[in-house]
């Protein structure tokens, strides 16, 4: 027995590994691998859907893709996610919808979301702990600069954290916050501390691509180049080439693909074993 989904995995698992591999060696993912992603699941769907007379499965992957649609654009505008993994996350939501109705395709996009949200803290501290590690003393001196400079926050949080911890002693779980309330400013410094000891750097303009994200705004006589979340465009590069002519920093992001990829597994595992067709996989 043929079981479509198993195509859609397959793409899925093909499209993540490539755009991992683009992400981790540029710090981005090209349009045209996301859209032919969208365009291949979707294509896929209705033509299978056309076949077998089934349109609910096409119908399926227009849901996933609606839904995570809304999700990447909530996650881009709030600046948790850059243009090229808002459009990776809107592609998966047309490979996701493996159930037979909208209930159970609420479920399974739900199970992904939490999953991708837990892969993304773990990613993310050991990614922070290993450039940690390896620009300690840089690491080091900016802790210390933002404690000093921000160490009131400190200060704001023990009333908060006296009195959860207060709370415990008649619900426990209030201990637990107590606990978060007091580490929240320390993450904080944390954070900030690798953000600019090991993130900010400076290259040359011939090494500027589109989507660079300056560190700050470059003023020149003609005109200024703003820093913004968008990154450099292709005009921005042009004038900063004929106007500038020197180095610029920038902030570098961390290549956040590899958690699609590990989040899809995983999602593929579960949803699997719950369906106990392991043997056919």
């Amino acid at each position: 027995m043929f079981y479509p989904e198993i195509v859609l995995i397959v793409l899925g698992f093909i499209w993540l590994i490539f755009a991992s591999i683009q992400d981790w060696r540029t710090r981005e993912v090209s349009d045209w691998l996301n859209f032919s992603l969208l365009v291949f699941a979707l294509g896929f769907r209705f033509f299978w859907s056309l076949f077998e007379k089934e349109w609910s499965f096409f119908i399926f992957g227009l849901f996933g893709f609606v839904v995570f649609f809304v999700l990447a654009n909530a996650f881009y505008y709030s600046r948790v996610f850059a243009g090229g993994d808002a459009k990776l996350m809107m592609a998966l939501g047309a490979i996701l919808p493996f159930g037979g109705s909208y209930f159970d395709n609420s479920i399974l996009l739900f199970e992904f979301l939490m999953l991708f949200l837990v892969i993304s803290v773990v990613y993310g501290l050991t990614w922070s702990l290993c450039l940690m590690f390896s620009h300690w003393d840089a690491f080091k001196k900016q802790f210390s600069k933002v404690f000093h400079d921000k160490k009131k926050f400190v200060f704001h949080a023990l009333p908060f954290t006296i009195l959860f911890f207060a709370l415990g002693f008649i619900f426990y779980s209030f201990f637990l916050i107590a606990f978060v309330v007091l580490i929240l400013p320390f993450l904080y410094f944390f954070a900030k501390g690798i953000d600019e000891a090991c993130m900010v750097h400076s290259i040359s303009l011939s090494r500027s691509k589109e989507g660079d994200w300056l560190y700050k705004t470059i003023s020149t006589k003609q005109g200024k180049v703003h820093a913004t979340w968008e990154g450099l465009t292709k005009k921005d590069i042009a004038f900063l080439r004929r106007y500038w002519k020197k180095s610029i920093v920038i902030r570098e992001g961390v290549p956040f693909v590899p958690v699609f990829l590990l989040s899809f597994l995983f999602y593929v595992i579960l949803w699997y074993s719950s369906k106990n067709i392991f043997f056919w996989f």
